[in-house]
């Protein structure tokens, strides 16, 4: 599907040959209406500040909300895992997902790095696509609701991805501690060796992506 991919694009990195294409990437929005249904109105203020930003100003302000702001990840696993060693294991994962479907994922970006994800869903047939967004769309609202709370026009596509969902996102809990050797000094680990980090918590949650190896790894905890 065409829209994932502009999707993908526009939350990556500015750069100035993907920008020229702007015109182009409207267009291939407008060519699926039936699919992605509002998709170009709900981010027309996206396009607008891409249009009208000078480059190295849409490149500052890019570091500065996604690179530099840490509830604003655009990494999935972060805002569910944290920096546990759970999110690895989501990230096998979510790999072996791209290699079933002959998916080279970029070396140079983590599995769930949104942008390729989306590039990804792009691959996929329609049903699919729209399965693996459901799993991942309540992070993905998570980042929305958090983008549109400081004002920023990439919230618009986080709203289109929740808006072409097939399954309604649900609140996340916050995920666990950030640093490990943090959590090991002030807890350490319990009596049976186990580490603070790698306790059930029913803080944090259980859900997991793609659902199939969720599935498959029913009973472990996220």
């Amino acid at each position: 599907m065409k829209t994932f991919k502009v999707l993908s694009l526009l939350l990556c990195y500015p750069e100035s040959d993907w920008l020229a294409a702007l015109p182009e990437l409207e267009a291939a929005l407008q060519d699926e209406a039936d699919f992605n249904g509002q998709t170009h109105g709900r981010i027309a203020p996206l396009f607008a500040l891409l249009r009208e930003t000078e480059l190295i100003a849409l490149q500052e302000n890019y570091v500065a909300l996604f690179d530099r702001n840490p509830s604003h990840s655009l990494h999935l696993f972060e805002h569910i895992h944290g920096e546990s060693r759970d999110r690895g294991s989501a990230m096998i994962d979510l790999l072996e997902e791209y290699w079933k479907h002959d998916f080279n994922a970029s070396a140079s970006e983590l599995p769930d790095y949104v942008p390729l994800f989306l590039e990804f869903l792009s691959l996929l047939p329609t049903g699919e696509a729209l399965e693996l967004l459901g799993d991942a769309v309540h992070v993905l609202a998570a980042i929305g609701r958090k983008l549109d709370a400081n004002g920023s026009p990439y919230a618009t596509v986080f709203q289109q991805l929740e808006a072409l969902s097939p399954v309604e996102a649900q609140e996340l809990a916050e995920p666990p501690v950030r640093d490990m050797d943090e959590a090991m000094v002030m807890f350490g680990p319990s009596l049976d060796g186990v580490e603070p980090l790698l306790k059930p918590d029913s803080r944090v949650s259980v859900m997991q992506m793609p659902k199939s190896h969720r599935q498959a790894t029913a009973g472990s905890t996220h």
